[in-house]
């Protein structure tokens, strides 16, 4: 079967995987659609510090079950459409032990610390594997990079009344704009792209601005009558949001870091301790983020249409990964389709 491996940065092939078979409690999943955030474009330019070469990049996946292993539910017949929960968990880690299995110590998400989903087929823990009646295919492959930021609310503890500002209008961010809506928050978007804030404003955001026109500060200081606001999500990963974000949020306020930044910020400690803040990472997300994601795009409110900037085949993958490294602010996602479904 093909694969799309990333050798090194900046170069990917094309290569023969041999036919794989599922064990006990393994399903063998047909892959049909497949997305390539931000991520996966750091991986292909050798930017993403968790990933070592070759590597199969890929962790936004749908597909159809077609061989079940011993021991597996009578409910993931063959034929039947599937999305995948990407990551592992040890089960004995401090985070495990919590239950907190998003981030558990050991994790391997596919197609960052183990090979992914850039393949025709892949064999996947049953357990792994969720469905929604009423979603298509390439609509299940929406599903994980959307969790992201419906985690992060999660995180943030985010309750009706509460106002949030994300910063980010990417695929994450907007996961984030849609769940703070959706538990009855007044949000604000922030980004640089008009495109994307307007998209957010679609996503459920009361609010747009520009944060590179005028006083950023100044104009969430109007927008909540001075106060800031009670939850701010940082979802780009650079060292100015990761300030502004304790700059801008209210006293007594959350702040939530989804972006990983990838040089170090320097802060003055003072609001931390004056605001009392709470500070807090999200990492990945939980079944129940998936489902909840899930529901959410089954209603077809959320503005799935225009995630999507390219649809392309495997053999298209490698040139278009290299396109969108050459001019990355020309896409949002780009997804894979397998043809195992057309149309779907």
């Amino acid at each position: 079967m093909k694969a799309l491996r990333i050798v090194e940065p900046g170069r990917t092939d094309l290569v023969d995987l041999p036919e794989v078979s599922p064990g006990p409690g393994e399903v063998l999943v047909g892959v049909a659609a497949l997305g390539f955030c931000g991520s996966d474009l750091n991986s292909f330019r050798g930017r993403n510090p968790l990933v070592t070469y070759p590597r199969i990049p890929g962790h936004e996946v749908s597909g159809v079950v077609l061989e079940q292993g011993p021991g597996v539910s009578a409910s993931l017949t063959a034929g039947t459409p599937v999305f995948v929960v990407p990551y592992t968990s040890c089960g004995r880690c401090p985070s495990c032990r919590q239950r907190r299995f998003n981030t558990c110590r050991e994790n391997q998400t596919l197609g960052v610390q183990r090979d992914g989903a850039a393949r025709e087929r892949m064999v996947v823990p049953a357990d792994k594997l969720l469905t929604w009646p009423g979603l298509s295919l390439r609509e299940m492959a929406l599903v994980e990079p959307l969790t992201i930021g419906f985690h992060a609310a999660d995180r943030g503890r985010i309750v009706p009344g509460d106002t949030v500002a994300v910063f980010g209008c990417g695929v994450v961010g907007l996961g984030a704009i849609c769940a703070a809506s959706r538990r009855g928050a007044r949000v604000i978007a922030i980004d640089i792209d008009d495109r994307k804030v307007e998209l957010a404003r679609r996503a459920g955001a009361a609010h747009g601005l520009d944060s590179t026109a005028g006083d950023l500060r100044a104009q969430i200081q109007e927008l909540t009558k001075g106060d800031g606001p009670d939850v701010v999500i940082e979802a780009v990963g650079l060292k100015e949001t990761y300030r502004a974000a304790v700059e801008i949020v209210a006293f007594a306020g959350r702040v939530v870091y989804i972006g990983w930044a990838h040089e170090d910020v320097a802060y003055t400690t003072k609001p931390f301790v004056l605001k009392e803040l709470d500070i807090l990472g999200s990492r990945n997300a939980t079944p129940p983020d998936f489902l909840a994601v899930a529901a959410m795009l089954a209603e077809g409110a959320f503005p799935k249409e225009a995630l999507v900037s390219r649809a392309v085949s495997l053999a298209q993958a490698g040139a278009a990964l290299a396109a969108w490294s050459a001019d990355p602010l020309s896409v949002t996602k780009l997804q894979v389709d397998f043809g195992l479904n057309p149309g779907a």
